[in-house]
């Protein structure tokens, strides 16, 4: 499902409504921001947040030239994404880099929000920028805090600096000191979380941020905990002056309610979101990409900047020149495969394309094991078959079936499918994508020309 789902589905039907007629009335109007709010607060949005939000949609929208346009529906839709991208924070806002080296970056939350790990994917998102991060563990507490950073710290490749149980004060100034001596960017301090929010874990932080002045005070919430996450933030923030905010968990089967009224309820940025549980799931939290895909308008841009790191640009400009070519191999429909499992979750990718957000993905079969299957028989044949698939007649099929663990149906799937994808990259002009679940295919909305 994902975040969002249920509130874009419910989005989806209210503005159907509106869309469909060809003028609007006041009470029409009235109506529809009933429904919304409706829907909002059912997503787990902060009561008075959806109430400030409401009143400023619904003054814009009952305006003479919304009531007088050609399409006031999608006048009203305009309205609801703008003010939704406001209430996110409008721009995204980047991490703080300090001009006098190294930069620190203060990590708290509460246990169990995935501050560790988020430790770990901020290191790793770092490294790809060239920079040069360390990670402190100052979590003398929770059992197996520092372990679990050094295993964080191994699997992205970042140095873990830790003192057993040592006051984390006292860790935190040493660490920072180390980096400095080092040559190292950045400090990351993993520091010490509650199952609640208690005076003695403050204090504690308090004094850490007093001995390490750090450039950034960034917390770490629990997309899916809703309201209990805006409350955390707003308490956090009270004592610490926090200067933004890590929402993890952005993938799991939740209402959202947490990333639409964060920045609203603690004037604080919501700067980072956790998309998955991979290293590389963390991406910069952009609120005019999210308004779009609660109003299942699709985040394109995100699907591009994906793609761009998923595919190198040697491999792009081989592929144009093939099908400049005409040719299509079964090495080209390798690579489409094999950059569709470095962009992550194949339903999640759905999901971004416009139009697809609350739709049940399921009936797309999506089916990632299938893919892996097909990667498999491709491997399985020789130089020659990939260049030249109308070779593979009965005999072939059974070999390369064997070879890849697979059956001679599904060697015969594939290669259909490799024959229906060429001829969508012949046309290039329909509007139908490749269907890589090896399901029945829905029927495109354009004709090819």
């Amino acid at each position: 499902m994902g975040l969002f789902s249920g509130l874009s589905e419910k989005l989806g039907h209210i503005f159907k409504k509106i869309t469909s007629r060809g003028k609007l009335t006041e009470l029409e109007i009235k109506q529809t921001m009933r429904e919304i709010r409706v829907a909002l607060l059912e997503a787990d949005v902060n009561f008075t947040v959806v109430k400030d939000f409401i009143a400023r949609v619904s003054e814009k929208a009952v305006g003479q030239e919304i009531l007088e346009s050609l399409t006031p529906g999608q006048q009203v839709i305009k309205i609801v994404n703008e003010e939704l991208t406001a209430l996110m924070g409008s721009t995204a806002v980047k991490l703080e880099v300090s001009s006098k080296l190294p930069t620190v970056f203060m990590m708290c939350g509460l246990q169990g929000a995935g501050k560790t790990t988020m430790c770990g994917k901020l290191a790793r998102m770092l490294l790809k920028q060239g920079k040069k991060p360390m990670l402190a563990a100052c979590d003398i507490y929770r059992p197996a805090a520092i372990n679990q950073l050094k295993v964080v710290g191994k699997a992205v490749n970042a140095e873990v600096f830790e003192k057993g149980t040592q006051n984390p004060v006292k860790t935190a100034s040493e660490a920072v000191e180390y980096a400095r001596s080092r040559g190292y960017d950045t400090v990351i301090i993993d520091t010490a979380g509650r199952l609640h929010i208690n005076d003695e874990l403050m204090k504690e932080l308090e004094n850490v941020r007093a001995a390490v002045a750090p450039t950034e005070i960034l917390l770490t919430v629990d997309a899916m905990t809703g309201q209990d996450a805006v409350t955390v933030a707003a308490e956090f923030d009270k004592r610490l002056a926090i200067t933004g905010v890590i929402l993890t968990k952005l993938d799991g089967d939740t209402r959202g309610g947490a990333a639409l009224s964060i920045r609203a309820v603690t004037g604080k940025p919501i700067k980072l979101c956790g998309t998955g549980e991979k290293p590389d799931d963390l991406e910069q939290f952009h609120p005019d990409r999210m308004a779009s895909r609660i109003l299942g308008m699709g985040d394109v841009l995100t699907l591009i900047e994906r793609a761009t790191s998923a595919v190198s640009e040697e491999q792009l400009e081989k592929m144009e020149k093939r099908l400049r070519e005409a040719k299509f191999t079964l090495d080209d429909f390798l690579v489409q495969f094999e950059s569709l499992g470095k962009m992550g979750d194949i339903s999640e990718i759905m999901a971004m394309m416009p139009g697809m957000q609350g739709k049940n993905l399921g009936n797309m079969q999506v089916d990632e094991q299938k893919i892996e299957r097909f990667k498999a028989i491709i491997r399985s044949m020789t130089k020659q078959e990939r260049e030249h698939p109308d070779i593979i007649k009965a005999s072939r099929r059974k070999r390369i079936a064997a070879g890849s663990g697979s059956t001679i149906q599904e060697v015969n799937q594939l290669l259909k499918q490799y024959e229906q994808t060429k001829d969508m990259m012949k046309s290039m002009k329909g509007g139908k994508m490749p269907n890589f679940g090896g399901g029945k295919q829905p029927k495109p909305k354009f004709r090819y020309r």
